[in-house]
């Protein structure tokens, strides 16, 4: 078998098979991750920077240090290094499209709205869903309508809860929403911030998706883009089943643009557009849960 860095030589730190072997089994336990052999050099370059930065010699001595008990931030850093925090403001706008046409009209016949920003990131996700709303829904729905924003990553949830952003991503908002959804932000010429109404409509928190999750919807809408390809097929199939679950009937199930639903959750989900699907039946009930 190959291995990420040679044993000895030119490598900086030894990084053997039997170290990845049990750093991709630990990515697995803690966050559903599935790290393919293929991806060993990725993960050799990415990892080696949290040795660096702990001052740690060796892949041994950082497998110790995340599988001791008081290291929940590092385990926590490790699956920031692992995964890719690239996003913008309507990213796959058709989502938004679709969010506009076929689901804000229902909302203004609803008592509430309640929508889920599942693997949020930085936060550009759910302020796009925000601003969607906000330019859409009169002010009696507006006040009913809310948005939970969730990821895994601490620090993506300070970034999100901040609301503030590089100018440069003012590009992807619509102009209208630019003008009624951003202010300027004074102490920093070179940011933005999202509005304050805005913000008051999206509910930011760290949540583990292959852990228990402590709501029990309905919601609308789920948005859960580009989060899946980190998982094997079994943690895919048992993620949409549970998305399923907390859709009210009609609610939409958001994917990403390289993803697609398989497994029980399609007996309850008929396509509804690119990568969105809609809730048609009940679910089937998850013993598992």
């Amino acid at each position: 078998m190959i291995t990420t860095a040679p044993a000895s030589g030119s490598g900086e730190f030894r990084f053997t098979d039997d170290d990845f072997r049990s750093l991709a089994q630990l990515a697995h336990a803690e966050f559903g991750l599935a790290l393919a052999e293929s991806k060993k050099p990725l993960v050799y370059s990415r990892i080696a920077r949290r040795l660096r930065a702990r001052n740690i010699t060796d892949f041994t001595s950082y497998m110790a240090l995340l599988k001791s008990p008081g290291e929940a931030e590092e385990r926590l850093e490790l699956i920031s290094a692992l995964t890719t925090n690239v996003t913008s403001f309507f990213r796959e706008k058709h989502h938004f499209d679709t969010l506009r046409k076929e689901l804000v009209p229902q909302f203004e016949k609803q008592p509430r709205v309640r929508i889920w920003s599942a693997g949020c990131s930085s936060g550009q996700e759910a302020f796009s869903i925000a601003m969607t709303l906000s330019d859409t829904l009169s002010e009696t729905s507006l006040r009913n309508a809310r948005i939970l924003a969730t990821d895994i990553d601490p620090a993506m949830i300070r970034k999100a809860s901040a609301a503030r952003y590089a100018r440069e991503d003012l590009t992807t908002i619509p102009a209208d929403m630019q003008k009624n959804g951003t202010r300027s932000c004074a102490e920093d010429p070179a940011s933005f911030e999202i509005a304050t109404p805005v913000q008051r409509m999206v509910t930011f928190g760290e949540l583990n998706l292959i852990e228990a999750w402590p709501f029990k919807g309905p919601f609308d809408a789920i948005f859960c883009r580009n989060v899946a390809i980190y998982f094997d097929h079994q943690t895919q199939h048992r993620l949409w089943s549970r998305f399923t679950g907390l859709l009210r009937q009609g609610g939409l199930l958001f994917i990403g643009h390289s993803e697609r639903v398989a497994g029980p959750a399609l007996e309850s989900l008929q396509s509804a557009g690119v990568t969105t699907y809609r809730k048609t039946v009940a679910p089937r009930p998850d013993p598992a849960r």
